[in-house]
C-alpha cells in the first residue's frame, strides 16, 4: 500500500514523522522478527521493574525491623522464596495463556469478567504508580548530589522524563529499550560488584553472625515470645512488598517476545526471577555483615556502598556510580509501564471494557493511545502528589498484589478445573496456593499499615476506573444489542432473482462504499444509497481496510487470517449488490489507521473509476454525547475530510440508533425484503 509522500505532508507531519520515526511495512514477512524482543532484551524492558524495586522495597523491610535486625537473615529467605513463588506462578499463566495479557486474561478466564476488570484496573492503577514512583526516585537520587537551588527544577525535570520516555515507546518497544540499555548493564556490574564484594570480602563475618543472631533470638524468645518475633517478622515481610513488584510484566508483555513467545517469555521470567532474588538477598546479607544501620537523609544502599568501597582508590566515584546507577534503573523501570499498561488496555479494550481506540496501533505497530494515556496520568499523578516519593511510596504495592491474589487463585482453579489434563496438578495446585497464602498476607498487611497513609487513595482511583469500565461495557453492550437487531432485519436475504453477472463497467457511474466486516451497518447503507439515488449508479465497488490492532498483532498466521476474513466480509457485499441487479467488484487494503488507509484507499479506486461517488455509514445517535466521540469513532467524518480535500466526493449516509418509528418507505423498485426492513426500522 503507497502512503502519502513527504511533500503531500504539512510541516507539523513531517516533524513528528522525524520524532516518532518512520511507519513500518506491514507487507515485510519479517516485521515480527524485527521488532521481536529476545530474553535479553525483554529482561531489560520488562525486568527492569522488579530488579529496580530492590533500591526501596528490601531497605523498607530491614527499616520496619528497627532492633530485631538480626531477623534480615530470615527476610532474604523469605523474600527469594517469594519471588520464587510468584514467577513460578506468572510462568505457568505464559505457559497456558501465551496470547499474553497476564493477570487481567487468567482472571477473566477463570474467575469471570467481574474479577477480570478488577484485575485490569488495579493493574493500570499500578502501571501508572510504577512509572511515577521510578519517574520520581530516580530524580531524588540524581539531584540529591546537585546544589539545593536546583532542587526547584525537580519536578519540571520528572515531567520532561515522563514526556521523553511517551516519545520512545510511541517510536517503539525495542528502540527505547536499546536506548535504555547501557543503563541496565551499568547497574548490574556495579551491584554485583557490590553485593559479591559485600558477601565474599567479608566470609570471616559469617560465624560471628551466625553467632549474633542465635544469641539475639534467644533473648526474643524469653522477652516477647515466639509470636512476637513472628509479627515482627511478618510486618517487615509485608511493608518490603514492594520488592515483587514488575515480576508480572513479563506475562502482559508477552506479544512482543520473540517466536517461540512461551519459551522467550518463560527464559525471561527465569532472568529476572534470579536477578531480583540474587540482589535482594544479597542485600539483606549484606545489611548484616557490614553492619549497615539507617541513618536520615541516606539510603541503605547508599551507606553499604560508602563502607564497601570507601577505603578503594576510586572508591567514591564507584560509590557514586553504583547509586546514581540506581537511579538511572528506576527511569528504566519506568518503562515497564509503558509497556505493560497500554497492553492491558488493549486486552480491556478488545473485551469492551475500555474505549474501543485503546486496541489500535499506530504505523510504528504501538498502542500510541495507551502510551498517551498512561504519560497523562502519570503526569497527572505526579502534579497532584508535588513530586514527593513518601506520598507515592504509600500508594505503591497495594493493588500489584490484589493482581497477584487473583492471578494465583486463578491459576488454582485452572489446575483444579483441568485435572484430568495436566500431569502433575496437584503439586502445581500446592504451588499455586502457597503463593495465594503469601499474596494474601502481604496485601492484608499492607493495606492495614498504608491506608490511612495515603494507601486510601489507591483504592479509591481503583474503584473509580473499575466503575467506569462498567458505565462504558454497558454503553457498548446496549449498541451492541441494538445494531444486533439491525444485523438480523437486514440478514434476510432478497428473494432469489437472476444475479448480475456482467463485468463492472468503468465509465459507468459507481459508488464506491466503505464497509468494515459484513453486518447490518453496511447492508443498511448500501441500501439507503440505492434508495437516495434511484437508478443513479450502475456500479458498486465496495473497500475495506484489515486494520491490524492489538488482536491481530500477534504474528503473520493472524494478519493471515484478518486478510482473508476481510475478503470473505467483501465478497458477500458483492454477492449481495449482484443479487440486487448492480454489477460489483471489491478492494481491500491493510493498515494500522483506517483513517488514513482508508481515505488512500478510496482516493486510489476513485481514479480508477472516475465517474464515482464514495458511501460511508455513520452511527447517529438521538442525543448526541461528547463521550459518542470518545467511545465511538468517527472515521467516516475523518475520511469525509481527507477525501473532500483532495476533492472527491463522499457521501455520509446515518444509521440510526434506538429509534422505534419508521422511516419513509423505499422504491417499490427495490426488494420487498428492503421496504420490510426499512419499515421495522
Amino acid at each position: 500500500m503507497a502512503s502519502s509522500s513527504d511533500k503531500d505532508k504539512t510541516l507539523t507531519q513531517r516533524a513528528m514523522r522525524r520524532v516518532l520515526g518512520a511507519p513500518h511495512d506491514l507487507h515485510d514477512p519479517h516485521v515480527f522478527h524485527k521488532l521481536s524482543l529476545i530474553p535479553l532484551l525483554a529482561w531489560i524492558g520488562l525486568g527492569a521493574d522488579g530488579l529496580s524495586s530492590s533500591s526501596y522495597g528490601p531497605e523498607e523491610a530491614f527499616r520496619a525491623l528497627g532492633d530485631h535486625a538480626y531477623l534480615a537473615v530470615f527476610l532474604a529467605g523469605a523474600t527469594a522464596l517469594t519471588v520464587a513463588v510468584i514467577s513460578y506462578t506468572y510462568s505457568r499463566i505464559i505457559q497456558h495463556f501465551p496470547h499474553g495479557g497476564g493477570g487481567y486474561i487468567v482472571a477473566t478466564h477463570m474467575l469471570g469478567e467481574n474479577a477480570g476488570v478488577i484485575s485490569g484496573c488495579a493493574l493500570v492503577v499500578d502501571y501508572v504508580l510504577t512509572i511515577t514512583v521510578s519517574i520520581t526516585s530516580c530524580v531524588d537520587a540524581l539531584f540529591s548530589y546537585l546544589p539545593l537551588p536546583y532542587q526547584q527544577y525537580k519536578l519540571l525535570t520528572a515531567a520532561g522524563m515522563i514526556l521523553l520516555l511517551v516519545v520512545l515507546n510511541i517510536r517503539g518497544a525495542k528502540e527505547s529499550i536499546a536506548v535504555l540499555t547501557p543503563i541496565f548493564i551499568v547497574f548490574l556490574v556495579t551491584h554485583a560488584l557490590m553485593l559479591g564484594y559485600g558477601i565474599f570480602g567479608n566470609l570471616e563475618g559469617l560465624r560471628p553472625l551466625a553467632n549474633g543472631i542465635h544469641t539475639d533470638l534467644k533473648s526474643d524468645l524469653s522477652t516477647i515470645g515466639s509470636v512476637g518475633i513472628l509479627l515482627i517478622l511478618l510486618r517487615a515481610y509485608s511493608l518490603g512488598g514492594g520488592t515483587y513488584t514488575g515480576i508480572e510484566a513479563v506475562s502482559n508483555g508477552l506479544q512482543i517476545m520473540r517466536e517461540p513467545k512461551v519459551q522467550t517469555g518463560k527464559r525471561t521470567m527465569l532472568y529476572m526471577a534470579i536477578s531480583l532474588a540474587l540482589t535482594a538477598g544479597g542485600l539483606f546479607l549484606c545489611y548484616l555483615l557490614v553492619g549497615v544501620s539507617p541513618s536520615h537523609g541516606r539510603t541503605l544502599n547508599a551507606i553499604l556502598a560508602d563502607n564497601l568501597f570507601g577505603q578503594w582508590r576510586f572508591g567514591g566515584i564507584l560509590s557514586l556510580i553504583t547509586i546514581l546507577s540506581e537511579g538511572a534503573l528506576l527511569l528504566v523501570a519506568a518503562q515497564t509501564g509503558f509497556i505493560g499498561a497500554p497492553r492491558v488496555m488493549a486486552n480491556m479494550a478488545v473485551d469492551s471494557w475500555l474505549p474501543h481506540r485503546f486496541s489500535s496501533l499506530s504505523d510504528r505497530l504501538t498502542m500510541h493511545n495507551g502510551i498517551v494515556a498512561m504519560g497523562i496520568a502519570a503526569l497527572a499523578m505526579l502534579l497532584y502528589t508535588r513530586g514527593s516519593i513518601t506520598a507515592l511510596v504509600v500508594m505503591y504495592s497495594i493493588n500489584v498484589f490484589l493482581t497477584f491474589s487473583l492471578s494465583t487463585f486463578g491459576m488454582a482453579r485452572f489446575f483444579v478445573k483441568n485435572r484430568k489434563k495436566q500431569a502433575g496438578w496437584k503439586r502445581q495446585l500446592v504451588v499455586q496456593l502457597i503463593g495465594l497464602a503469601l499474596c494474601l498476607t502481604i496485601l492484608a498487611v499492607t493495606v492495614a499499615e498504608k491506608f490511612l497513609e495515603g494507601g486510601w487513595l489507591t483504592l479509591v482511583l481503583t474503584s473509580l476506573l473499575i466503575g467506569l469500565c462498567y458505565m462504558i461495557r454497558r454503553h457498548y453492550t446496549t449498541v451492541r444489542t441494538q445494531l444486533a437487531q439491525l444485523d438480523k432485519i437486514m440478514s434476510r436475504m432478497p428473494p432469489a432473482k437472476p444475479i448480475a453477472s456482467e463485468k463492472v463497467n468503468k465509465e459507468n457511474m459507481t459508488a464506491i462504499q466503505l464497509v468494515s466486516s459484513y453486518n447490518g451497518v453496511g447492508v443498511h447503507t448500501l441500501f439507503a444509497a440505492i434508495r437516495s439515488f434511484p437508478g443513479l449508479y450502475k456500479n458498486f465497488v465496495f473497500v475495506s481496510v484489515a486494520v491490524i490492532d492489538q488482536g491481530a498483532f500477534k504474528g503473520e498466521e493472524e494478519i493471515g487470517n484478518l486478510k482473508k476474513a476481510t475478503e470473505e466480509s467483501l465478497t458477500k457485499y458483492v454477492e449481495l449488490a449482484r443479487t440486487l441487479g448492480f454489477p460489483a467488484e471489491y478492494r481491500m487494503a491493510v493498515g494500522t489507521d483506517v483513517v488514513e488507509t482508508g481515505a488512500e484507499l478510496c482516493e486510489r479506486v476513485s481514479r480508477e473509476f472516475p465517474r464515482s461517488t464514495v458511501f460511508s455509514g455513520q452511527l447517529s445517535f438521538r442525543l448526541e454525547k461528547l463521550y459518542h466521540r470518545i467511545l465511538h469513532n468517527e472515521v467516516a467524518f475523518a475520511i469525509q475530510r481527507r477525501l473532500q480535500w483532495r476533492g472527491i466526493t463522499n457521501v455520509i449516509l446515518p444509521v440510526r440508533i434506538g429509534l422505534a418509528r419508521p422511516a419513509a418507505q423505499p422504491p417499490s423498485a427495490l426488494p420487498d425484503r428492503l421496504r420490510e426492513a426499512d419499515t421495522e426500522r
